[in-house]
C-alpha cells in the first residue's frame, strides 16, 4: 500500500468519524505542506469557506520565523478572526495528518485563544 493510499485511507476515516459530531457547529479543516500550513473555517451545510488562515499571508511571511512558530501564529490570527464573526464552537479536521507536531500547535493555540473543540 503506498504512502498516499494510507493517507487518504486516514482522512476518510476521520472525516466519517466527524460526521457524528457536526451538529450546529463549524468545521476548521488543516493543510499542511513541507513549508506551510493553512486553515479555514468551513460551513459544511452552505458549503462556504467561512474564514481562513495561511502562512503565505504578507503579514506572516514578513517576519522570518521557523514552522513550528509559524503553527503558532497561524492559530492566533484564526482564532482572532472567529471571535470577530461570533464562531466559538468549532470541530477540529486534522485531514490525514497526524496530530503531532505542527498540528497539534496549531490546535492547543486555537484552544488557548478561545475556540471550543
Amino acid at each position: 500500500m503506498s504512502k498516499i493510499n494510507k493517507k487518504l485511507k486516514r482522512k476518510l476515516r476521520n472525516r466519517k468519524k466527524l460526521k457524528k459530531v457536526n451538529v450546529s457547529r463549524y468545521r476548521v479543516s488543516v493543510s499542511k505542506s513541507l513549508n506551510n500550513l493553512s486553515a479555514q473555517i468551513i460551513d459544511d451545510k452552505q458549503k462556504k469557506t467561512l474564514i481562513s488562515a495561511s502562512s503565505i499571508e504578507k503579514e506572516i511571511k514578513a517576519k522570518k520565523v521557523k514552522k513550528m512558530e509559524k503553527s503558532n501564529l497561524i492559530g492566533e490570527m484564526l482564532a482572532k478572526r472567529a471571535k470577530e464573526k461570533n464562531i466559538s464552537e468549532v470541530y477540529f479536521d486534522r485531514g490525514g495528518y497526524k496530530y503531532h507536531g505542527r498540528i497539534k500547535i496549531f490546535a492547543e493555540t486555537l484552544r488557548k485563544n478561545g475556540l471550543k473543540f
